[in-house]
Protein backbone atom coordinates (compact mmCIF):
# COMPACT_ATOMS: atom_id res chain seq x y z
CA UNK A 1 0.00 0.00 0.00
CA UNK A 2 1.37 3.41 -0.98
CA UNK A 3 2.44 5.96 1.61
CA UNK A 4 -0.10 8.42 0.20
CA UNK A 5 -2.97 6.04 0.96
CA UNK A 6 -1.67 5.36 4.44
CA UNK A 7 -1.41 9.10 5.10
CA UNK A 8 -5.02 9.57 3.97
CA UNK A 9 -6.21 6.74 6.20
CA UNK A 10 -4.49 8.36 9.16
CA UNK A 11 -5.88 11.80 8.37
CA UNK A 12 -9.39 10.36 8.04
CA UNK A 13 -9.15 9.42 11.72
CA UNK A 14 -8.79 13.10 12.59
CA UNK A 15 -11.89 14.25 10.71
CA UNK A 16 -15.05 14.60 12.76
CA UNK A 17 -17.09 14.09 9.58
CA UNK A 18 -15.82 10.55 8.92
CA UNK A 19 -17.29 7.43 10.52
CA UNK A 20 -15.21 4.26 10.03
CA UNK A 21 -16.73 1.40 12.02
CA UNK A 22 -14.87 -1.88 12.29
CA UNK A 23 -16.61 -4.83 10.66
CA UNK A 24 -17.32 -6.61 13.93
CA UNK A 25 -19.37 -3.64 15.21
CA UNK A 26 -22.13 -4.19 12.64
CA UNK A 27 -21.71 -7.52 10.87
CA UNK A 28 -23.48 -9.65 13.48
CA UNK A 29 -25.69 -6.91 14.89
CA UNK A 30 -26.93 -3.49 13.86
CA UNK A 31 -24.62 -0.52 14.26
CA UNK A 32 -25.24 1.73 17.26
CA UNK A 33 -26.15 4.69 15.01
CA UNK A 34 -29.04 2.86 13.35
CA UNK A 35 -32.11 5.01 13.83
CA UNK A 36 -30.08 7.77 15.50
CA UNK A 37 -28.45 9.68 12.64
CA UNK A 38 -30.64 12.75 13.07
CA UNK A 39 -30.17 12.95 16.83
CA UNK A 40 -26.60 11.74 17.34
CA UNK A 41 -24.84 13.01 14.20
CA UNK A 42 -26.71 15.91 12.60
CA UNK A 43 -28.60 17.25 15.60
CA UNK A 44 -31.75 18.04 13.64
CA UNK A 45 -34.69 16.35 11.89
CA UNK A 46 -33.84 17.48 8.36
CA UNK A 47 -34.23 14.91 5.55
CA UNK A 48 -31.36 12.42 5.33
CA UNK A 49 -29.88 11.94 1.85
CA UNK A 50 -27.37 9.20 0.98
CA UNK A 51 -24.84 9.14 -1.85
CA UNK A 52 -23.97 5.49 -2.46
CA UNK A 53 -20.51 4.66 -3.78
CA UNK A 54 -19.63 8.32 -3.27
CA UNK A 55 -16.00 8.01 -4.39
CA UNK A 56 -14.21 11.28 -3.67
CA UNK A 57 -17.41 12.78 -2.28
CA UNK A 58 -17.84 15.70 -4.68
CA UNK A 59 -21.55 15.13 -5.12
CA UNK A 60 -22.29 14.80 -1.41
CA UNK A 61 -20.26 17.94 -0.59
CA UNK A 62 -21.80 20.06 -3.33
CA UNK A 63 -25.31 18.86 -2.60
CA UNK A 64 -24.76 19.85 1.02
CA UNK A 65 -23.70 23.33 -0.07
CA UNK A 66 -26.77 23.71 -2.28
CA UNK A 67 -29.21 22.30 0.29
CA UNK A 68 -28.42 23.40 3.86
CA UNK A 69 -31.94 22.27 4.78
CA UNK A 70 -30.96 18.61 4.24
CA UNK A 71 -28.41 16.22 5.78
CA UNK A 72 -26.05 14.33 3.46
CA UNK A 73 -24.06 11.15 4.00
CA UNK A 74 -21.53 9.89 1.44
CA UNK A 75 -20.95 6.14 1.65
CA UNK A 76 -18.01 4.22 0.18
CA UNK A 77 -15.75 1.36 1.24
CA UNK A 78 -12.60 3.07 -0.07
CA UNK A 79 -11.10 5.23 2.67
CA UNK A 80 -8.58 6.86 0.35
CA UNK A 81 -11.44 8.03 -1.85
CA UNK A 82 -13.67 9.62 0.76
CA UNK A 83 -10.64 11.43 2.16
CA UNK A 84 -11.03 14.26 -0.37
CA UNK A 85 -14.68 15.01 0.41
CA UNK A 86 -14.00 14.65 4.11
CA UNK A 87 -11.08 17.07 3.96
CA UNK A 88 -13.10 19.66 2.04
CA UNK A 89 -16.03 19.43 4.44
CA UNK A 90 -13.61 19.72 7.37
CA UNK A 91 -11.71 22.71 5.97
CA UNK A 92 -14.89 24.54 4.92
CA UNK A 93 -16.79 23.53 8.06
CA UNK A 94 -19.75 22.16 6.12
CA UNK A 95 -21.92 20.92 8.96
CA UNK A 96 -24.56 18.97 7.02
CA UNK A 97 -22.34 16.38 5.31
CA UNK A 98 -20.65 13.28 6.75
CA UNK A 99 -18.96 10.21 5.32
CA UNK A 100 -19.46 6.57 6.27
CA UNK A 101 -16.96 3.90 5.30
CA UNK A 102 -18.78 0.63 4.70
CA UNK A 103 -20.12 -1.62 1.93
CA UNK A 104 -23.47 -0.80 0.38
CA UNK A 105 -24.60 -4.38 1.07
CA UNK A 106 -24.74 -3.55 4.79
CA UNK A 107 -26.95 -0.46 4.59
CA UNK A 108 -29.78 -2.03 6.56
CA UNK A 109 -27.36 -2.54 9.47
CA UNK A 110 -26.93 1.25 9.68
CA UNK A 111 -30.34 2.73 8.91
CA UNK A 112 -33.76 2.14 10.43
CA UNK A 113 -37.13 1.96 8.69
CA UNK A 114 -38.16 5.36 7.26
CA UNK A 115 -34.84 6.97 8.25
CA UNK A 116 -33.69 7.90 4.71
CA UNK A 117 -35.52 10.35 2.44
CA UNK A 118 -33.43 10.27 -0.71
CA UNK A 119 -30.62 8.33 -2.42
CA UNK A 120 -28.13 9.37 -5.11
CA UNK A 121 -26.31 6.71 -7.15
CA UNK A 122 -23.65 8.43 -9.24
CA UNK A 123 -21.68 6.52 -11.88
CA UNK A 124 -21.70 3.05 -10.34
CA UNK A 125 -20.05 0.04 -11.94
CA UNK A 126 -22.74 -1.26 -14.38
CA UNK A 127 -21.79 -4.90 -13.66
CA UNK A 128 -22.69 -6.02 -17.18
CA UNK A 129 -21.79 -9.69 -16.74
CA UNK A 130 -24.80 -11.87 -15.91
CA UNK A 131 -23.02 -13.62 -13.07
CA UNK A 132 -22.55 -10.21 -11.40
CA UNK A 133 -26.11 -9.06 -12.02
CA UNK A 134 -27.01 -8.97 -8.33
CA UNK A 135 -24.18 -6.50 -7.72
CA UNK A 136 -25.87 -3.81 -9.83
CA UNK A 137 -26.92 -1.06 -7.48
CA UNK A 138 -30.36 -0.91 -9.07
CA UNK A 139 -30.92 -4.68 -8.95
CA UNK A 140 -34.13 -5.51 -7.13
CA UNK A 141 -32.17 -7.03 -4.25
CA UNK A 142 -30.65 -3.58 -3.62
CA UNK A 143 -33.92 -1.76 -4.30
CA UNK A 144 -35.64 -4.02 -1.76
CA UNK A 145 -33.01 -3.06 0.80
CA UNK A 146 -33.52 0.63 -0.01
CA UNK A 147 -37.26 0.08 0.52
CA UNK A 148 -36.60 -0.97 4.09
CA UNK A 149 -34.70 2.15 5.10
CA UNK A 150 -36.44 4.82 3.00
CA UNK A 151 -39.56 6.78 3.67
CA UNK A 152 -42.52 5.79 1.52
CA UNK A 153 -42.17 7.31 -1.94
CA UNK A 154 -38.56 8.23 -1.17
CA UNK A 155 -36.69 9.46 -4.23
CA UNK A 156 -33.74 7.74 -5.92
CA UNK A 157 -31.47 9.37 -8.50
CA UNK A 158 -29.34 7.37 -10.95
CA UNK A 159 -26.77 9.30 -12.97
CA UNK A 160 -24.62 7.12 -15.25
CA UNK A 161 -22.71 7.04 -18.52
CA UNK A 162 -23.68 3.38 -18.99
CA UNK A 163 -26.54 3.05 -21.47
CA UNK A 164 -26.72 -0.59 -20.42
CA UNK A 165 -27.36 0.26 -16.76
CA UNK A 166 -29.79 3.02 -17.71
CA UNK A 167 -31.87 0.70 -19.91
CA UNK A 168 -31.71 -2.13 -17.40
CA UNK A 169 -32.85 0.13 -14.54
CA UNK A 170 -35.65 1.62 -16.59
CA UNK A 171 -36.88 -1.89 -17.39
CA UNK A 172 -36.77 -2.79 -13.68
CA UNK A 173 -38.86 0.28 -12.87
CA UNK A 174 -41.39 -0.34 -15.61
CA UNK A 175 -41.69 -4.05 -14.79
CA UNK A 176 -42.49 -3.19 -11.17
CA UNK A 177 -44.77 -0.23 -11.92
CA UNK A 178 -42.51 2.16 -10.04
CA UNK A 179 -43.08 5.86 -10.63
CA UNK A 180 -40.46 7.53 -12.85
CA UNK A 181 -40.21 11.24 -12.01
CA UNK A 182 -37.52 12.22 -14.54
CA UNK A 183 -35.95 10.35 -17.43
CA UNK A 184 -33.40 11.33 -20.06
CA UNK A 185 -31.03 9.32 -22.19
CA UNK A 186 -28.93 12.42 -22.87
CA UNK A 187 -28.74 14.63 -19.78
CA UNK A 188 -26.55 17.39 -21.19
CA UNK A 189 -29.03 18.07 -24.00
CA UNK A 190 -32.06 17.87 -21.74
CA UNK A 191 -33.97 20.86 -20.29
CA UNK A 192 -33.63 19.27 -16.84
CA UNK A 193 -29.83 19.71 -16.95
CA UNK A 194 -29.58 22.40 -14.28
CA UNK A 195 -29.10 22.94 -10.57
CA UNK A 196 -27.89 19.81 -8.71
CA UNK A 197 -27.63 17.80 -11.94
CA UNK A 198 -24.75 20.01 -13.10
CA UNK A 199 -22.54 18.81 -10.23
CA UNK A 200 -19.77 16.63 -11.65
CA UNK A 201 -17.92 13.84 -9.90
CA UNK A 202 -14.23 13.23 -10.50
CA UNK A 203 -15.14 10.25 -12.64
CA UNK A 204 -17.73 12.15 -14.65
CA UNK A 205 -15.11 14.74 -15.54
CA UNK A 206 -12.84 11.94 -16.76
CA UNK A 207 -15.67 10.39 -18.78
CA UNK A 208 -16.39 13.71 -20.45
CA UNK A 209 -12.96 13.67 -22.06
CA UNK A 210 -14.25 10.81 -24.21
CA UNK A 211 -17.48 12.72 -24.96
CA UNK A 212 -19.88 10.09 -23.59
CA UNK A 213 -23.63 10.38 -23.22
CA UNK A 214 -24.76 10.85 -19.63
CA UNK A 215 -28.15 9.43 -18.65
CA UNK A 216 -30.38 10.17 -15.67
CA UNK A 217 -33.35 8.56 -13.95
CA UNK A 218 -35.25 9.83 -10.92
CA UNK A 219 -37.84 7.51 -9.45
CA UNK A 220 -39.84 6.61 -6.34
CA UNK A 221 -40.00 3.42 -4.34
CA UNK A 222 -43.29 2.17 -2.94
CA UNK A 223 -42.74 0.37 0.35
CA UNK A 224 -45.70 -1.92 -0.33
CA UNK A 225 -44.36 -3.22 -3.64
CA UNK A 226 -42.81 -6.67 -3.95
CA UNK A 227 -40.00 -6.19 -6.46
CA UNK A 228 -39.07 -8.73 -9.13
CA UNK A 229 -36.41 -8.78 -11.82
CA UNK A 230 -37.58 -8.25 -15.41
CA UNK A 231 -37.69 -11.34 -17.61
CA UNK A 232 -35.85 -9.57 -20.43
CA UNK A 233 -32.36 -10.91 -21.21
CA UNK A 234 -29.41 -8.61 -20.50
CA UNK A 235 -28.48 -8.48 -24.20
CA UNK A 236 -31.59 -6.37 -24.79
CA UNK A 237 -30.09 -3.55 -22.73
CA UNK A 238 -26.90 -3.22 -24.77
Amino acid sequence: MGKNKLAKFEENKTFTHVIEPSLDTYLKKDHELKGKWHKEIFGNNNPLVLELGCGKGEYAVNLAKKHPEKNFLGIDIKGARIWKGAKISDQEQIKNVYFLRTRIEFLDHFFATNEVSEIWITFPDPQRKKRRRKKRMTHTSFLSMYQKIMKNEGKIHLKTDSMFLYRYTKKVLESNNLKILADTGNLYKSPIYKDELTIKTHYEALYLEGNPTITYLKFQLNKESHLAEPATEDEAFL
